[in-house]
């Protein structure tokens, strides 16, 4: 149900990019009722006046006003999103956007955290798990104040899947994909369970088959399922400004909801890198305070995943001090 107007009154929501994610995003959260300020920032003025207009014209069935800003309106917002960047093309990995969204983030980002020092930064631009690292770096925020979407989307669209495969709904599938929001993603089959049962116990209880094969193959379909997405419309936006509208509702609404979002930390013995696991989500941001039970098999395909993640890291880190050095 939307909120009462009181409970959003003076709330903004300042959304950095005008393309179709942070479009999408926006009316989504304008439906939602989540924010009655919402400000959209582009460096393509006349695109985002467009949208504007668009929005607005869909204000009337909401409470919020829809309007272009520039980064000084980012000052009081409870979130900043940002979405801006090169999109993935097909046949590109999230990793081979890296080097050009990195720099549009140097450009970005010590802006808004100039603008809006007390925020939230919510990054959906990718690849999301390095540049959430960049995000934090370039704003100087504590980790808990910078937050990727990360394996969020991954987890919903894994449980997709495993409602297909057993004829239950998303929402009675506890099931999740940890890691980089990317090609070494990882499922955590040993916690996943429905009706409070692992998938086994449950397929026993049910009378029904349970194969490998099969739940190998619903993981294998959750991490290709944007590189399929790309292939066929050019882009992917509903399901990642769900994601959004889902984290903006937990940083209003204080609401301590637990998502498989990417953060900075230290994982597994690899040191300040950003990835995702279970976190509570609130209007301070995004903490991992209970240490996920993952068996042996997980605990080093989640070391991996960190490497690989790291390594970008260190990649982008290399260039930035060759550029400072010429």
């Amino acid at each position: 149900m939307p909120l009462p107007l009181k409970s959003i009154k003076g709330t903004k929501i300042a959304i950095v990019g005008a393309g179709s994610v942070g479009a999408t995003t926006a009316f989504a959260l304008l439906m939602s009722d989540l924010a009655a300020d919402i400000v959209i920032i582009d460096i393509d003025v006349h695109r985002a006046e467009g949208e504007v207009a668009d929005l607005n014209h869909a204000a009337h069935f909401a409470q919020a006003r829809v309007r272009v800003g520039t980064y000084a309106d980012c000052a009081g917002a409870a979130a900043v999103i940002i979405t801006a960047g090169v999109n993935q093309k097909h046949g590109q990995t999230r990793l081979d956007l890296l080097r050009t969204n990195h720099e549009l983030f140097e450009d970005i980002v010590p802006q808004i955290a100039i603008a809006a020092p007390d925020t939230v930064l919510i990054i959906a631009t990718n690849p999301c798990d390095v540049l959430t690292h960049s995000a934090k770096q370039l704003s100087r925020f504590p980790a808990s104040k910078v937050i990727g979407t990360g394996t969020f989307l991954d987890t919903n669209r894994f449980r997709h899947e495993l409602s297909k495969t057993y004829g239950v709904s998303p929402r009675n599938i506890h099931a999740i994909i940890i890691g980089e929001h990317g090609d070494s993603q990882l499922p955590v089959w040993s916690l996943a369970t429905i009706s409070g049962m692992r998938l086994k116990d449950y397929c026993v209880q049910a009378g029904i088959p349970y194969s490998h094969d099969e739940m190998e193959a619903c993981a294998v379909r959750t991490k290709q399922a944007a590189y399929e997405i790309i292939q066929r419309k050019g882009k992917t936006n509903y399901g990642v400004a769900s994601v959004l509208v889902s984290l903006v509702e937990a940083i209003v609404t204080d609401g301590d909801a637990i998502m498989t979002v990417s953060r900075v930390g230290d994982y597994v013995g690899v040191q300040d890198v950003a990835l995702s696991m279970p976190c509570k989500v609130n209007r301070d941001g995004a903490h991992q305070e209970v240490p996920l039970l993952l068996n042996e098999e997980e605990t080093e395909m989640l070391r991996q995943s960190a490497e690989e993640i790291k390594g970008a890291i260190l990649s982008i880190e290399k260039e930035d001090e060759g550029d400072r050095l010429i």
